[in-house]
């Protein structure tokens, strides 16, 4: 009965900021790189923009980098998050209850993250995701070697990838969960409805004035989204 009412099949989630709070992993690991070219934080707050977004565009948008230096901070910043920083994460309140009732109704639950594939499973498992995530997409690390070619890292490129993975032929069906701008724009980039989150780094503007479909105050709130009975801002 429920498969008959639902309104979404699949649902892409946003890793950081949406089902968990990777705040001290990747702050830490960008002050760790600023600081050796002399650049001191005066706040965890201040480094949360760097959350989410691709790291090299990062740098070079906040810190004035050119590609090479955003490349080789980059390098840096992965040199401390790779042994520590991609295990210090909190799952959000809520996030595994609601992954668990998505999957009893039979929704497909995958991850589509900015965050290189390779330390977004290493969370998944070190987090106790796993068993609810049927797949995960995220970007190509783009390290030395990499950079010689074009790699997936924007987020409408990982959405892309999801999608094109898992073979969901209607689009329509596909919900995208994110809580920054970027996982907006990222599924309105393959034509897929969106919902932005309020418990993660983004707010209500930046997920309004990017176009998300729903505002989601708390994950319990997917699961009427998802039957069809929350209405779209649209």
């Amino acid at each position: 009965m429920l498969m008959e009412k639902r309104k979404f099949d699949t649902l892409l989630f946003d890793l950081d900021g949406t089902l968990v709070d990777s705040s001290e992993g990747i702050t830490d690991s960008v002050r760790f790189a600023l600081e050796h070219y002399g650049i001191h934080p005066s706040s965890r707050e201040e480094l949360y923009r760097f959350i989410g977004p691709p790291l090299v565009d990062s740098f070079m948008r906040f810190c004035g980098f050119s590609r090479e230096q955003a490349g080789e901070a980059t390098d840096i910043y992965r040199s401390r998050y790779r042994v520590k920083g991609v295990y210090e994460n909190r799952v959000y309140d809520g996030i595994k209850e609601t992954l668990s009732a998505l999957n009893e109704m039979g929704v497909t639950c995958a991850l589509a993250t900015s965050k290189p594939e390779i330390f977004a499973n290493t969370v998944l498992d070190d987090m106790g995701l796993r068993p609810y995530i049927s797949f995960a997409a995220g970007a190509e690390l783009d390290d030395a070697e990499g950079r010689k070619r074009r790699l997936r890292s924007e987020k409408a490129e990982v959405v892309a990838y999801a999608l094109e993975s898992l073979g969901a032929a209607d689009k329509t069906r596909v919900l995208m969960v994110g809580d920054r701008l970027h996982d907006i724009e990222g599924a309105r980039a393959n034509a897929i409805p969106s919902a932005g989150v309020l418990w993660g780094f983004g707010n209500r503007e930046e997920l309004e004035t990017a176009g998300a479909d729903y505002i989601v105050n708390s994950p319990s709130e997917l699961i009427g989204i998802v039957l069809g009975q929350a209405l779209s801002r649209r």
